[in-house]
Formats: structure tokens, sequence, C-alpha cells
């Protein structure tokens, strides 16, 4: 009986010790750790209604809503950014602009250069397609300055990170345009009773973990971003996996501007998108992921999206201010990736194995 027991328990430690190391086990500890900071400090925290908003329409809320319908942008954001992170081993530190210019493509496609018009002058689909086409050439000019012109990420996005704000202004004539229709505000509000960001945001990560799943092209952004001449020899071509990164990343910043825009029915360059560059580098960085490149895991950093998200929701609950929030929110996170980078790793390695010397001497 004792042997099975010692042998059940040796079972559960080596199981213990296979997930503490996993990689998405510190941001996945971190959310279970608010989860259970919000459930003793409100359990009504956790309470979902299914009541009429404000425009009479039966939805369902309550704060788990809300983190998941506000994250909505930032973990489509941290698709592409993970992609970016891992094969060029840099960070695109433009997507909250092109997500200012996404929503001012949108905009000025609909309104045709008037500030609020009546009715649409196109299509709805047209104004989507042509805000991705715009998103996804801003992604390919970042993609062609660092994987053909060799510029490091940081520096190449920078110049998108500067101008790009300015050229959603001048699409809109240097105007806030508001789109008065409500089948445009479907795609912030709601689709049925669920928050059509949600919606969204599911499409996106299904769609993209299915192409990583069942295609090569995962394998290929770890390799690159691991050894480029490697992947070079291999027969990988580099500087194609990275330019294609970049225009995903583009792509990603694209949606998340549509429904960015779709939220408050009106195009602001100066706003929209505002600091989600900074959040989106924290959700890869928070899920796990090297920002140097080379292996990653997408479910890591969708993880680290809605934990920063959950973060922001439970200090606003407990009525720490707009302003306050960010240190907060700051101090948070690092601890959180203090936790995960290799230095600590290699400190709590070392202690345990003094640990268990200890152990072995008197034994």
């Amino acid at each position: 009986m004792k042997t099975l027991e010692k042998t059940g328990g040796n079972k559960f430690l080596a199981f213990l010790k296979r997930a503490v190391r996993n990689q998405i086990f510190i941001p996945l500890a971190a959310l279970l750790i608010l989860v259970l900071f919000n459930l003793i400090a409100d359990p009504s925290f956790f309470a979902i209604k299914y009541a009429p908003n404000s425009a009479g329409d039966m939805v369902i809320s309550g704060n788990i809503i809300t983190i998941l319908d506000n994250a909505s942008e930032l973990a489509i954001l941290a698709i592409g950014m993970t992609l970016v992170t891992s094969a060029s081993g840099g960070q695109d530190i433009s997507v909250g602009a092109t997500i200012a210019v996404a929503g001012s493509v949108v905009l000025r496609v609909l309104c045709g250069g008037e500030v609020s018009p009546a009715a649409l002058h196109a299509p709805i689909i047209v104004a989507f397609l042509a805000c991705v086409v715009v998103s996804m050439l801003l992604g390919a000019f970042n993609g062609v300055l660092v994987a053909y012109f060799k510029i490091q990420p940081m520096v190449a996005t920078l110049i998108l990170f500067s101008a790009a704000r300015a050229i959603g202004l001048l699409l809109c004539n240097n105007m806030i345009v508001y789109v008065r229709e409500d089948s445009f505000k479907i795609f912030g509000g709601y689709l049925g009773f669920i928050p059509t960001p949600i919606v969204v945001a599911a499409v996106c990560i299904i769609i993209t973990s299915l192409i990583l799943k069942k295609t090569a092209l995962g394998l290929y952004v770890q390799s690159v971003g691991i050894n480029k001449k490697a992947s070079r020899i291999a027969g990988i071509k580099s500087e194609r996996i990275i330019f294609l990164c970049y225009i995903v990343c583009g792509l990603c910043a694209g949606i998340a501007g549509i429904v960015a825009s779709s939220r408050i029915s009106s195009a602001d360059s100066n706003n929209i998108g505002l600091n989600f560059e900074l959040d989106a580098i924290l959700a890869v960085a928070l899920g796990g992921n090297s920002l140097g490149g080379g292996k990653f895991r997408l479910t890591g950093s969708i993880i680290g999206a809605y934990t920063i998200q959950a973060i922001t929701t439970t200090l606003y609950a407990l009525g720490v201010s707009t302003e306050q929030a960010p240190v907060y929110k700051a101090v948070i996170v690092i601890i959180i990736v203090a936790i995960q980078a290799p230095p600590f790793k290699d400190y709590m390695k070392k202690m345990s194995a003094k640990r268990q010397l200890a152990k072995g001497g008197v034994a």
C-alpha cells in the first residue's frame, strides 16, 4: 500500500515538474491568481447577466464578458506580434499607428470625404477590403525594410510609428469623421447577444492556429528565428518568411482597426490604437515567448493578452483611477516577466539542486 502511495506521489511530482517547465505555466498561473483574487475580493465579479443594453437589445454582460470583449483587439494584435517577434527577433512598434490608418481608410471609403454623411458612399465590404489591403501594404513596407534591407525591426517600424497617424489624419482631411449606419456599428457591437469583437478574435485565433498546425509555416518561422543561416542552408528562404510575417502582422492590425473604429463609429487617428503596440509586446512576453526570436507558443501570447486586460479590469473594479492603473499594471507585469526571465529560472534551478544535495547529505 505504501509503495502504491509513493508511486502515486512520485507521478504527481513528475507531472507537477513538467507543468512548471511548460512555457504557458506562468501566464496561466498569473491568470488563475487573478481569478482567485477577484473571487475572494468580490464573488459577484464573475456574474454574467442577460439583460437589455442601452439600445434595448438583450445581451450578455459582466466583468468576464468585458475582459473578453475589450481584449479582442489586443488578442488579434498578439497573433501578428508573436510571428514577427519569432521570425525577426524584434518587434513591430507601428501596429498601433497601423490601427489608426486602418480606421481612417474604412471611414474615408464609407464617408467619401464628408464628416458625418446621412448615407454610406460605398458598401461596407468594399471599405473592409480597402482597409485590409492598405494594412497589408504597410506591413509589407516594414517587411521589406527588415527582411531585405536588414534594418533592425524596431528602427524600421519606427518610421510608420511616427508617420502613420499623420497619414490617417490626411485621409480624413484632418477631421474626425462619423458613421451613422447601424450595419457598421455591429462589428464593434453585438452579434445577437454576444459581443462581435469576441467572435472576430476567436475566428482569427482559430484560423491562425489551424494554419500553424496543418502547415509547416510555424516550423519555418521558428527555424528562421533560431538560425537564419542554417535555415537558408536547409532551403528555407528566411527573407521571404520574415516578409510574410510582417504582412500578417499588418493584416492583424487592419482587422483590429476595423473593430476599434466600429466600436466608436468614427476614425480618431490621434487616439485610436494608442499604446496598443506596447500591450501587444507585453502579451508576447507574458506568454513566455522570447523577445529575441525563435521558438514561440501562440497560446501563451493569447493568454498574455487576456491577462493584461484582466489586470486592467480588476484594477478598475477595485476603484483604482484610470491615471493610477498603469502604474499598478506595470508593477504586476514586471513581476510576471521577471519570474519568466532565464536568470531567475537558472537561480531557481540552482537553489533546487542545492536542496537536493542537502537532502542527500542528511540521508
